[in-house]
This record gives C-alpha cells, sequence and structure tokens, in this order.
C-alpha cells in the first residue's frame, strides 16, 4: 500500500519537476533570461594579439519547453537588412508566448558594422564568415568566432544566419540549403529552407564536413550535427522595407514550424532548385560595369559586364559560367583580384 502509494506521487511529481527543470534561467555568456523573460547584453571577446570588441545579444527564453533556435546578423558589417530585422523582431516577440529559447546575435562583426567595411574586418583584415570555428587566441575575426561557436552555437539546437548582399551587392532573394549526405539532418535543414519562405534555393553540397574547419557561421552548426541554413534578402547598404520585412516573415514562419510560437507556417509553395552554381572572381583590378541585372536569367557564355582600367579602357569580359539566374552581381565600381563580380545559378528542372 505505502509502495504504491509511493509510485503514484513519484508519477504525479514527474510534471512538476519537468516544470521545475525548465523554470531555471537561461544563459548566453553573461546575458541571462529568466522564464518569459527578454534580456540583452554583450558578449566581451576581450584584446589579444589585436585590440578586443564586443557582441550584442538577445536571449528570449519561453515559459514553455522547446528548442532553441539562433538567429546570426551581421557576420558582414555591411549588411543591414537582418540587423535591422533582428532589432523588430526582438520588440515583436514576446517570451511569454514562446515555447523554447531564442539567441539573437545583432551584429556579429562589429569592427566591420562600426566602420562600414565590406567583406573584411578593418582591424586584421580577415572575412569573419570565412574563419570559423575560430581561435581563442587568434586574431580578433577569429576570436568573435570562436565566441559566437563557444557561447551560442554550441547552445543552440537550430541556426539562421542572417544576411543579405553585401555593401557592394545587387542581390535577388535566396537561402542556402546545405546538403550533408545525412538523412535526417538534411530533411530538418530543406523544411526550414522552405518554412523560411524565399523560393530560390541554392543546394549547397560543397561545404567542409570537418568541424575543426567548419569555415562558415552554418555550417559551424551543419558539422556539429544541428540544421541550419544561410538566408540571402537585401543589398547595397540598403534598409528597404521589403527586405527587412521578408526576414522577420521568414524567422516567424521558422519559429512556427518549429512549434516555438502558435500557428502555421507559411512554406514555399514553388521552390526553384539551384542545383548547381558557381561565384565568378575579378581577375583584374579596375572598374565594373555591369551588363544585367539581379534575379534575370543567362546563359552560358552571355556578358555580364566588363572591367575597365582607371582611365576607361576595357581590360575583362565578365561572361557567365552557365546558364541559370544571376543571384547578386556586383553593384558598385571597384574590383580587387579574387573578390566576387557576380553570382549565377543554375536552376534544377525538377525536385
Amino acid at each position: 500500500m505505502n509502495m504504491g502509494f509511493a509510485a503514484m506521487m513519484f508519477l504525479l511529481l514527474i510534471p512538476i519537476i519537468s516544470q521545475t527543470a525548465f523554470a531555471q534561467e537561461f544563459s548566453v555568456g553573461p546575458v541571462t533570461a529568466g522564464p518569459g523573460e527578454v534580456a540583452s547584453g554583450f558578449i566581451e571577446v576581450p584584446p589579444g594579439v589585436d585590440e578586443g570588441t564586443r557582441i550584442p545579444i538577445s536571449v528570449l527564453h519561453g515559459r514553455r519547453p522547446g528548442p532553441v533556435l539562433a538567429l546570426i546578423a551581421g557576420n558582414h558589417g555591411y549588411e543591414y537588412a537582418p540587423i535591422l530585422a533582428l532589432q523588430r523582431l526582438r520588440g515583436r516577440l514576446d517570451p511569454k508566448a514562446l515555447a523554447g529559447t531564442v539567441i539573437m546575435v545583432h551584429v556579429a562583426n562589429m569592427p566591420s558594422f562600426l566602420r562600414r567595411t565590406i567583406y573584411y574586418s578593418p582591424i586584421d583584415g580577415k572575412n569573419l564568415n570565412r574563419v570559423y570555428p575560430g581561435k581563442k587566441d587568434g586574431t580578433v575575426s577569429e576570436r568573435i568566432a570562436y565566441a559566437i561557436t563557444q557561447q551560442v552555437i554550441e547552445r543552440c539546437d537550430y541556426l539562421i544566419d542572417l544576411h543579405c548582399g553585401d555593401g557592394n551587392e545587387s542581390l535577388r532573394p535566396y537561402t542556402y540549403w546545405p546538403k550533408t549526405g545525412n538523412p535526417q539532418l538534411d530533411e530538418k535543414a530543406k523544411q526550414m529552407a522552405l518554412a523560411f519562405g524565399l523560393d530560390h534555393i541554392v543546394i549547397d553540397t560543397d561545404r567542409p564536413k570537418d568541424p575543426r574547419h567548419s569555415v562558415y557561421c552554418s555550417n559551424t552548426a551543419t558539422t556539429r550535427g544541428k540544421p541550419a541554413i544561410t538566408t540571402e534578402s537585401g543589398g547595397l547598404g540598403q534598409t528597404d522595407e521589403p527586405s527587412i520585412a521578408r526576414i522577420e516573415r521568414g524567422v516567424m514562419s521558422v519559429l512556427r514550424w518549429l512549434h516555438m510560437l502558435d500557428g502555421e507556417p507559411q512554406f514555399v509553395e514553388h521552390p526553384i532548385w539551384i542545383d548547381r552554381s558557381e561565384v565568378i572572381r575579378s581577375q583584374v583590378t579596375g572598374l565594373f560595369y555591369p551588363l544585367v541585372k539581379k534575379g534575370v536569367a543567362v546563359t552560358k557564355g552571355m556578358r555580364l559586364g566588363y572591367i575597365t582600367d582607371f582611365f576607361g579602357q576595357r581590360i575583362a569580359d565578365v561572361r557567365a559560367p552557365l546558364s541559370g539566374v544571376v543571384l547578386y552581381i556586383l553593384g558598385t565600381p571597384p574590383v580587387s583580384p579574387d573578390e566576387p563580380l557576380a553570382f549565377v545559378g543554375h536552376i534544377l528542372s525538377e525536385k
């Protein structure tokens, strides 16, 4: 009789114990939020071989159990639309209505953001989104990547790396879906890409497999078994409403797909799958003159633009390496060797 009573009491206590366990605070670095709370602050990146910086983050901790979704903006500091979208989402999302936790990295690359530089940090000259998972004792970009890897990526279950065209890129919206060969991981990432809602989806099959040399932010999550996508909306240093709102809608839809918010996700009805893609890079220094716009269809060998020297003499033609759609093209004149000029994707006929 006593054992039966004890067993019954244990079963009755399971929901209470579970609820108490979930009611614990959730911390990312020095930022801590209780159930139904939002908290903001900075992850400090101390000085090392060069100057230090800080990473502004917010933690929105729900009242109910659920997954942890990381939203990272500003790996490239001149990409403004995702940064502004996260500011708006921080005010829009009610943690009391949330299941699980949202981690927002508002500006990953503060040195680049504050000094308005494309691609590269003004401190160490490195591209933050090419040095993940970073190094604790590396240069500032590597230390930023290390801090985000250790304190954000390791804490999350899902990740969205939010991008747009950099300050020099005219870009049509699209999403990268990393395809790894792991059926379960790939399917989750695919559904997340569809839930985000951008109709052009690049099937990305050539990302590094080694978690110690993951290179890219989203790939750092993928190589650790966490579904992740990279999204692109906006460009040319613009802060236009359609690009920002597109990101907000995408995040809200993913939150509903993850059952972190009530409501139905808005999946892409007719996705356009990009099965092959190529970035065209400059071989010379000079001025770029585009002849096509973002989003247009091109054929292999078609001239996309040309480059002149500083006296107006044409020194190079830029041609499409394959037939497909222009996902982005340089929208400002300066070009340097090995820097992107355009990105062309081949459209898969059936998927």
